[in-house]
């Protein structure tokens, strides 16, 4: 088995190796130091997969006063540069409601920053967590976004 795992590893890195790599002449290195971006423009986050938790109020209106702290959660979240990234999800066999990608790596941090979102703190979310690695540019979409959103959510 051993012998089958080196095989295997041997293989895939002999196959590495050989894609073609060539310099990026647009590359701007004062942005991917800034953006802390790897060699291929890529850092790490925490993926949050918010789903249907264990309990929903049944008064609309405490339903509402929840909802609202969650959007004030992720405004504030996207302020400070700490949410990169969210959005819900359409309904599925899964009950996955939405994600979230955090400017950290450490899930620790991460549950920090969850516990300011009072649907995830009452449990009308549970949450999975799950190291994603992706685009350093991410951190530069809420600028982005903020030029295109017509209305905001409060």
């Amino acid at each position: 088995m051993k012998k089958l795992l080196f095989l295997f590893a041997f293989c895939l890195g002999c196959a590495y190796a050989g894609l073609s790599q060539t310099p990026n002449p647009d590359y701007d290195s004062t942005l991917a130091q800034k953006l802390g971006a790897d060699a291929y423009g890529m850092k790490s986050y925490v993926l949050v997969v918010l789903k249907t938790g264990s309990f929903m109020p049944a008064d609309s209106a405490r339903r509402s006063q929840l909802f609202r702290g969650h959007f004030a959660n992720m405004n504030q979240m996207a302020a400070e540069g700490k949410l990169v990234l969210a959005g819900p999800l359409e309904a599925n066999e899964m009950s996955y409601r939405g994600l979230f990608i955090l400017d950290t790596t450490d899930f620790e941090t991460a549950r920090t920053w969850l516990q300011n979102d009072p649907t995830i703190k009452e449990g009308v979310f549970d949450v999975e967590l799950f190291h994603w690695y992706g685009s350093a540019a991410l951190s530069e979409l809420q600028k982005i976004h903020q030029k295109i959103e017509k209305v905001q959510v409060n």
